[in-house]
């Protein structure tokens, strides 16, 4: 069966990839507004952003108003500083929620209209030229037709996609990468773990898709602990600035599965960092894929060199998950009640939770059948 494969229209990628794309840069419009926080200002990041926008004689605008995980009411704001300085095109610089608030700026920059309009239908509307440079290895928004936005008014999170949501640029430069702590890479780097898996294990998978979900499963597995214990190691970020690329080219033509759809609603009540719920998910959620999808998880077990050809399916399925059990316990992944969450506050959201990760519908995308129920008890499953 045909299928198409969707990557973003130009990527430039390695040491100086922000002075190679400085030109392109130049030609995608008069004024561009840069959507950041205001760590990325503090950190000397935009100014370098800012410096190549100008030595191109572009003028520019900049929105800081991304705290924390995008919602409704930033990507307002963000789109009344795009109006008011009378920007032509859009330049994201952060981790996931920079690029995603970039993306949703993006589509109401011409349209009349809320973000949560388009909540469960594919966006189809006039966008200004995108530019994003990620400053985080995980997220992989610089390469997906994704964003994930909170609507504040019904608490949940809303995974909305469409083709014109691909940046026409991609910079992926590791010195940017560089500046990001333990912790924040510690759970980047899982969410690009968790898109690589499941992309490989997801109803939605083709051989393309396969092929950069494997190579981003192996460069993490490889260099993340390294990047995680010496974050001023070069080649351990370059690593997992091209395995976030990868993975998240992955699963933007495979999809995700269930630990993304069990993922956003605790980030929309609990308020935990995307990468984060992710993890604390991953051995839970995958446990129950498992017997789905052995020989998926085979394949991935002896990638990883966790496995060998005198393992059977089951045999390699199984040592895979024990070495990506590993792997969250050294990167310190909390639990939810280490995180702070209130027991019975979780317990009391459960069935509005797995209904929204139902109606999102990546649960349904892994291969093994599941239900509402089967999202409750997962849940449940986490305080164990």
């Amino acid at each position: 069966m045909a299928r198409e494969f969707i990557v973003p229209g130009q990527i430039i990628s390695g040491a100086g990839a922000l002075d190679m794309a400085a030109q392109t840069l130049g030609t995608m419009g008069k004024k561009a507004l840069i959507v950041t926080d205001e760590m990325m200002i503090k950190l000397g990041n935009c100014a370098k952003v800012e410096e190549a926008l100008k030595d191109q004689n572009v003028d520019y605008a900049v929105f800081s108003g991304v705290t924390g995980e995008p919602t409704d009411k930033m990507i307002e704001a963000g789109v009344g500083a795009y109006r008011e300085n009378r920007c032509d095109f859009l330049v994201g610089l952060g981790g996931g929620s920079a690029l995603d608030s970039m993306k949703a700026i993006g589509v109401l920059a011409r349209y009349d209209g809320r973000i949560s309009d388009f909540m469960g239908r594919v966006i189809e509307v006039p966008m200004p030229p995108m530019a994003a440079i990620p400053t985080t290895a995980g997220t992989g928004s610089e390469c997906t037709q994704f964003t994930i936005i909170t609507d504040t008014e019904k608490d949940i999170k809303m995974l909305l996609k469409g083709k014109c949501l691909m940046p026409g640029l991609a910079v992926i430069d590791p010195q940017f990468t560089m500046t990001a702590p333990p912790k924040i890479t510690a759970s980047t780097g899982l969410d690009a773990l968790c898109h690589a898996v499941e992309a490989y294990t997801s109803r939605k998978a083709q051989t393309m898709s396969d092929t950069f979900a494997l190579s981003a499963v192996k460069r993490i597995f490889h260099s993340l602990p390294t990047a995680f214990r010496d974050g001023a190691n070069v080649e351990a970020r370059v690593e997992m600035s091209v395995a976030a690329l990868e993975a998240g080219i992955a699963f933007n033509n495979a999809s995700v599965t269930l630990i993304h759809g069990m993922s956003r609603p605790i980030g929309a009540l609990f308020h935990v960092p995307h990468g984060l719920s992710n993890a604390m998910l991953m051995e839970t959620c995958l446990t129950f894929a498992l017997p789905g999808a052995y020989g998926r998880f085979a394949q991935l077990g002896r990638a990883i060199g966790a496995a060998d050809a005198s393992d059977g399916e089951r045999s390699a399925a199984e040592k895979f998950l024990a070495a990506l059990r590993g792997l969250v316990e050294e990167l310190e992944t909390p639990t939810p009640a280490e995180y702070g969450i209130d027991r019975e506050e979780f317990f009391g959201h459960i069935t509005k939770m797995a209904q929204d990760a139902m109606d999102s519908g990546s649960p349904q995308n892994t291969l093994r059948d599941m239900t509402g129920e089967d999202v409750e008890e997962l849940y449940r499953k986490l305080w164990e």
